[in-house]
């Protein structure tokens, strides 16, 4: 399989329910927290739009605060749907390219990353990024979405692909996010 590289230009964020619920059942909740921020932010400061969902947030809570203000500009969406993809109103903005991050990866993220590759989506996953409260869950997710077509990357492999070069105008800062 050739795998495409990341386009800032066609490239869209998803982050699937990052919710305060999962903070206390998720072990390294704060480091998913942590990653997801970090793309939070490059992905605002490239432009590149971003979706965020919420699985039944009257029961669940809503997207945990650490992540409030890089999402300012985003689309949030409340679902009880497992696959965000099947939202109301999702969209990726006419992109064809989504980095993944999110809980749980054997579930909400597994169903809808499923679905962005049955749409023709070329489909990043920031498995730095995405928790299960199970870690073998979390690996068997990631290796059947491998397997599925999705490409398994990092964080910051994700953001300097994106940028593509050290000129570009967000370099030091989307740098200083990953130090």
């Amino acid at each position: 399989m050739k795998v495409a590289r990341l386009e800032a230009d066609r490239a869209a964020l998803l982050i699937v329910d990052i919710q305060e619920a999962f903070r206390g059942v998720i072990a390294g909740a704060d480091a998913i927290i942590a990653r997801a921020q970090i793309l939070a932010r490059a992905a605002s400061l490239l432009e590149l739009p971003i979706i965020v969902s919420e699985q039944y947030p009257k029961g669940l809570g809503s997207t945990v605060p650490e992540l409030g203000e890089a999402l300012a500009s985003a689309l949030v969406l409340e679902k009880t749907t497992f696959s965000a993809a099947h939202a109301e109103d999702f969209s990726l903005a006419g992109r064809d390219q989504v980095i993944v991050c999110g809980t749980e990866t054997h579930i909400c993220v597994a169903q809808t990353v499923l679905d962005l590759l049955a749409a023709d989506a070329e489909v990043w996953l920031a498995c730095d990024a995405l928790a299960s409260r199970s870690p073998d869950d979390r690996a068997l997710a990631i290796q059947r979405l491998a397997l599925a077509g999705a490409v398994p990357s990092s964080t910051e492999s994700i953001c300097f692909e994106l940028m593509k070069n050290a000129k570009n105008s967000h370099f030091k800062e989307i740098q200083g996010l990953i130090k």
